[in-house]
C-alpha cells in the first residue's frame, strides 16, 4: 500500500478490487436504499459513525450527504453506488422543489414573500453543489481505491525534516489505466513540466532536487486539465475511428447516400475535397485517417475544438479542481498556498505526484459525466 515516509499508515486494509462504475451500476429508483427496511437501517448506523474514521484525503467532506457516503464507503463498500444514486437524486429533487416554489413566489401579491423564496432557493442551491462537489470527490476517490492507490494526503504530513518523498510510488498502478497512445503522451507531459528522462536509472530518479510549493501546485493542476483533456480527446479520436470502420462495412449505394446528404464531411473531414471521387479512393483515404495516432489527431486540432476537449464542462468540476489542489498543497490552517516554501524531493515523488493528477482528470471526467445524468451540473 502507498503512503508517505513519516505517515507509513494504510489506508485500505483487506481493500477488494471491484469493476468501474457506470451509470447502469446504480439501482433504479424501485430498488434504491428505502426498497430495504434492514439497508436503509444498516446504512443509517454506518453515518452515525462516521466521524469516527477518516479517508485520509486533502478534501473531507462538508456536507451531510458527502460524511454519509464517506460512511458508507469506509463500512459498506457494496452499497455505495446505491447510496450514491439516491443521494443525487435527493439533492436534485431537493433543488428542483426550492427552485419551484422561487417560480411561483413570482406572482405573489407580497414582494417580501418573494424576495424570501428566493433567498431560500438560493440557500438550497449552494447547499446542493456542495453536496455535489463532495458526491464527485468520493466518486473519484473510489476510482483510484479501485487500482490500490490512494490520493496523496495534505503535502504537510509528507514533509519530514524538509523532504517529500511518497513511497512505493505505485507508478504501474496509474499508468495502467491508460491505453498505450495516451500513456504516450503522459511521458512526454512528464518531460516538459518535470524534464523526466523516460530511461533515467534509479540515482537520477531518488536525486535530491528543490522546487517551491506553489510551482509545484501549479504543475498538479495543469496535470489535472490534462488527464480531462486527455480523456475527452481519446473518447473523440475513438468515435470518429468507429465511424470510419462504419463507413468500410457500408455497401457503396449507401456511402454514395451518405455523401448526398452532407455526411461526407463527418466521414473525411471538412477539409476533404469537394470533387467526386471513387469508392476505391474514399476507401485509401478512410485507411490513411485509421491509421492517424491519437497524438497526430490531437496536433490536427482547431482552436475550437481544442478548447471543448480541454474545457470542464460543470461549475461543479472546477471548484473541485481548485479545492482539492488547494486542499493538497496550501497550508494546513489557511489553506493558502505559501509561495516561499521551497520543497526538497525527488523526480520519483514528482512523477507520482503527476500521474496521479493525470489520472484524477481522467476520472474527473467519468465522474463529471455520471453525475450530469442524474443532477444537472451548472454550465462552466
Amino acid at each position: 500500500m502507498d503512503y508517505c515516509l513519516s505517515r507509513s499508515t494504510v489506508l485500505f486494509p483487506h481493500l477488494q478490487i471491484t469493476s468501474s462504475y457506470h451509470a447502469h451500476d446504480c439501482f433504479p429508483r424501485s430498488t434504491t436504499l428505502a426498497s430495504s427496511k434492514s439497508r436503509s437501517s444498516s446504512l443509517v448506523v454506518v453515518a452515525s459513525a462516521e466521524a469516527i474514521s477518516s479517508l485520509n484525503t486533502p478534501l473531507e467532506p462538508r456536507s451531510l450527504p458527502g460524511k454519509f457516503l464517506s460512511g458508507v464507503l469506509q463500512n459498506q463498500r457494496q452499497l455505495f453506488h446505491v447510496a450514491v444514486a439516491e443521494q443525487l437524486r435527493d439533492l436534485a429533487d431537493d433543488r428542483d422543489a426550492a427552485l419551484a416554489r422561487m417560480n411561483l413566489s413570482y406572482g405573489s401579491s407580497s414582494s417580501s414573500e418573494s424576495c424570501l423564496h428566493r433567498r431560500i432557493a438560493e440557500l438550497k442551491e449552494r447547499e446542493c453543489q456542495i453536496a455535489v462537489e463532495d458526491v464527485m470527490y468520493l466518486l473519484i476517490f473510489y476510482k483510484f481505491s479501485e487500482i490500490r492507490v490512494h490520493l496523496v494526503p495534505r503535502l504537510s504530513r509528507c514533509i519530514y525534516n524538509g523532504r517529500l518523498e511518497i513511497w512505493p510510488a505505485r507508478d504501474w498502478a496509474l499508468e495502467c489505466i491508460h491505453n498505450f497512445e495516451v500513456l504516450e503522451m503522459i511521458k512526454e507531459h512528464l518531460t516538459t513540466v518535470l524534464g523526466w528522462k523516460p530511461k533515467s536509472n534509479v540515482t537520477e530518479n531518488w536525486a535530491t532536487t528543490q522546487i517551491r510549493r506553489f510551482q509545484l501546485g501549479q504543475i498538479y493542476a495543469a496535470s489535472i486539465l490534462y488527464g480531462y483533456f486527455l480523456k475527452s480527446a481519446s473518447l473523440r479520436h475513438h468515435l470518429e475511428m468507429s465511424l470510419v470502420h462504419t463507413h468500410h462495412d457500408l455497401p457503396s449505394s449507401t456511402v454514395s447516400g451518405f455523401w448526398s446528404y452532407g455526411l461526407k464531411d463527418l466521414f473525411l473531414g471538412p477539409n476533404c475535397s469537394s470533387q467526386p471521387t471513387s469508392l476505391g479512393e474514399a476507401s485509401s483515404r478512410q485507411e490513411e485517417k485509421e491509421e492517424k495516432k491519437l497524438r497526430c489527431y490531437v496536433m490536427g486540432f482547431d482552436p475550437d475544438t481544442l478548447q471543448r476537449c480541454a474545457k470542464l464542462k460543470s461549475k461543479e468540476a472546477v471548484n473541485l479542481v481548485e479545492k482539492h489542489s488547494c486542499a493538497l498543497f496550501g497550508d494546513e490552517k489557511t489553506g493558502l498556498l505559501e509561495t516561499d516554501d521551497v520543497i526538497s524531493t525527488s523526480f520519483s515523488s514528482m512523477k507520482r505526484l503527476v500521474l496521479e493528477a493525470v489520472a484524477f482528470g481522467s476520472f474527473l471526467w467519468d465522474t463529471e459525466e455520471y453525475v450530469g445524468s442524474v443532477y444537472n451540473l451548472k454550465e462552466n
